[in-house]
C-alpha cells in the first residue's frame, strides 16, 4: 500500500472536509487590490538604495540591488533599516535547482523573517514528522486552512491507533541536513505563559512547508517520497498580483512570498484568536516596493 493510500485509509475525514462558505463581504474583500491598505515599513530606504543603483556583494561579487539572492544577504541597506519579522510557526522552503534565484521570492522570507524560515535546494529535503507538518499545494485532496488544524490532529489520533506496536521514528537533527541555506537559529522566547498558550492554540503543527519553483517544475518536488503523507494545504481564494505571470496557469497560483503572507494572514485569524493588524504585512516589504516598480516602468512605457 502507498503512503497516500495509507494516509487515505487512515484518516479519510480530513479529505471530505469543505471550507464554510464565506459569505458576500469576505469575498469582495479578498477580490479587492492584494497591496492595498499594507501596514508596511516606509520604502525610503530602498528608494535610496535603487537610486545608488547596483552594488557588488562582499561575499560573492555578484551585482545586486537590495539584497543577493545567492547569499541571502543584504546589499546596499543594513539589517537596521529594513523591518525584521517573527512568524508563529517555522516555515520550510524547498526550492527547485532550476529555478532561476533572481526571479525567486522566497529569499524575501529568509531576509525578513531570518529567524524562522529556512531554504533548501531539492533534492535536499529534512524528514518530517507526517502529523506535525503541512505542505501549501493545491491538490485534489487539500484543505483550507481553517481546517488544518482539526485535519492534524484527527490525523495524529487515527495513527496512533494504528501504530501502537510500531518503533518510533529517528527524527533528523537539523545540522545533519545538508544542503540547507542558512539554517534558522533559535528565535528569542517569551514569558513561560506566553510560550505555553501560543502551544496550545498550534498544537500540533511544528512546521509549514513551501515549495519555490516555476509550476511546470513543481510535480517533481511534490511527489517526492519524503513529502508524501503531509496534509496538504490550499489557499484557494487568493489571487497573485505578480509581475512575472506564468502564462496558461490560473491567476490563483501564487508567488512564493505571497503564498506565505496569505498563509500566515489566515493562520493568525483562525488560531490566535486575534484580528488582523498587518503583523506580517512587512512579509511583502520588498515584493510591494517591486511591484511598484514593475507597475511604473510598465506606465511609463506604455504597457499598462
Amino acid at each position: 500500500m502507498s503512503a497516500v493510500e495509507q494516509d487515505q485509509r487512515l484518516y479519510p475525514s480530513c479529505h471530505d472536509k469543505t471550507t464554510v462558505s464565506k459569505d458576500l463581504s469576505d469575498i469582495r474583500e479578498l477580490a479587492k487590490q492584494p497591496l492595498q491598505d499594507l501596514k508596511l515599513a516606509s520604502h525610503a530606504v530602498l528608494e535610496k538604495a535603487q537610486e545608488n543603483g547596483r552594488l557588488k556583494c562582499s561575499k560573492c561579487g555578484g551585482s545586486r540591488m537590495f539584497f543577493c539572492y545567492t547569499c541571502c544577504s543584504l546589499v546596499g541597506v543594513s539589517m537596521q533599516e529594513i523591518p525584521l519579522i517573527k512568524l508563529p510557526v517555522k516555515m520550510d522552503i524547498i526550492k527547485h535547482p532550476n529555478e532561476t534565484d533572481g526571479k525567486s521570492t522566497a529569499i524575501h522570507a529568509k531576509i525578513l523573517a531570518p529567524n524562522d524560515v529556512t531554504i533548501y535546494t531539492y533534492p535536499c529535503i529534512p524528514e518530517y514528522e507526517k502529523d506535525k507538518v503541512v505542505l501549501v499545494f493545491p491538490s485534489q485532496g487539500a484543505v483550507s486552512v481553517q481546517d488544518m488544524m482539526q485535519c492534524l490532529r484527527d490525523r495524529s489520533n487515527n495513527r496512533s491507533r494504528y501504530s501502537l506496536n510500531e518503533p518510533p521514528v529517528k527524527r533528523l537533527k537539523s545540522e545533519e541536513v545538508q544542503g540547507a541555506t542558512h539554517v534558522a537559529k533559535k528565535p528569542e522566547s517569551g514569558t513561560l505563559d506566553e510560550e505555553k498558550s501560543l502551544e496550545s492554540r498550534l498544537y500540533p503543527l511544528e512546521k509549514v512547508v513551501f515549495i519555490d519553483s516555476t509550476w511546470n517544475q513543481t510535480n517533481k518536488i511534490s511527489t517526492d517520497e519524503r513529502l508524501q503523507g503531509l496534509l496538504q494545504v490550499e489557499l484557494k481564494m487568493r489571487k497573485t498580483c505578480f509581475w512575472r505571470r506564468q502564462k496558461g496557469k490560473p491567476d490563483t497560483y501564487l508567488a512564493t512570498i505571497e503564498a506565505i503572507y496569505y498563509f500566515l494572514k489566515d493562520f493568525h485569524q483562525h488560531y490566535l484568536t486575534q484580528d488582523y493588524n498587518g503583523e506580517y504585512d512587512n512579509l511583502l516589504f520588498f515584493y510591494s516596493y517591486l511591484h511598484s516598480v514593475v507597475n511604473k516602468a510598465k506606465t511609463s512605457a506604455g504597457k499598462s
